[in-house]
């Protein structure tokens, strides 16, 4: 009997030991409602690729596309991307709300969160803005997301904006735990994967470097951060200062990411693609 208990836990031991060493990716797709090329490509991404979560701006001109194309992937994990900038020439959005603290002279939101030599005092921080404006900007996005989205099961900021400081930190935490939001991956011991691509980088570079990191990656949870997109007229007429080749960049990140190759890589490698949604099952 002792020996059989002994045998049992040696085992258990080891199952869990293996499971702990899995090595499971999110490849996270950004962006989901800033324009129709975007909203294809995630949805292609998920379909045809490796992308298990996407991020939906509320705000964004193509928001009521994305909610369509959601519903007819109803498996597919979403998060709210919690928006206060806009940063694209050519075309803006604005707030829900009524925020004339978080807008420029023509009523957008600033094209930059932080301060930034070549947008002189276009950024938010350049301004006095209210957090309470804030607070109620992002309820009016969260909302809308949750009654028109079912799976949406997090919070995340686009460019960074709920980094200002640490009121805006406090703010998301705060309104993540209030609507059943909480999936944060640094708290479920989830690293950032190393960097493999980049607006500097060819398609055929960034396969190539992506191929190397799965090749030489340790057990464990990573993220990726994406942004898939196709070239178009309408990609190729986005862009802001410093990243003027937008719908190129994208295209070959989306290619990469429904690439058989990499697929295929990943199968062999036993490595799991999974959304934010599969950490709190662990």
């Amino acid at each position: 009997m002792i020996k059989t208990i002994l045998s049992f836990c040696t085992i258990s031991g080891f199952l869990m030991t293996a499971c702990a060493q899995r090595t499971q990716i999110i490849f996270r797709g950004d962006d989901m409602g800033f324009s129709h090329a975007a909203n294809v490509a995630c949805i292609d991404a998920y379909q045809k690729g490796v992308v298990r979560s996407v991020e939906v701006i509320v705000p964004g001109p193509w928001f009521e596309e994305a909610v369509k194309l959601l519903e007819q992937n109803p498996n597919l994990d979403v998060g709210v991307h919690l928006d206060l900038s806009s940063e694209w020439s050519n075309i803006k959005w604005r707030p829900i709300t009524s925020a004339p603290s978080l807008v420029d002279e023509n009523g957008y939101f600033y094209p930059k969160i932080r301060p930034d030599e070549r947008y002189p005092n276009q950024a938010l921080m350049d301004h006095k803005w209210d957090i309470m404006e804030v607070e109620a900007e992002l309820r009016a996005q969260i909302e809308p997301a949750l009654k028109r989205i079912p799976q949406v099961s997090h919070l995340t900021g686009h460019m960074g904006c709920m980094g200002i400081n640490d009121q805006t930190m406090d703010l998301m935490i705060r309104l993540a735990e209030e609507y059943g939001l909480v999936i944060f991956p640094q708290n479920e011991g989830v690293e950032n994967l190393p960097r493999w691509t980049g607006n500097e980088f060819s398609e055929q570079e960034k396969m190539s470097r992506l191929i190397d990191v799965l090749k030489n990656l340790k057990p464990g949870k990573y993220l990726t951060v994406t942004h898939p997109a196709y070239l178009t007229a309408e990609t190729e007429s986005i862009y802001h200062i410093g990243y003027e080749n937008v719908g190129e960049d994208r295209d070959g990140e989306t290619k990469v990411l429904i690439s058989k190759d990499i697929k295929k890589l990943i199968d062999e490698l036993d490595i799991d693609v999974i959304g934010y949604n599969d950490l709190l099952k662990d």
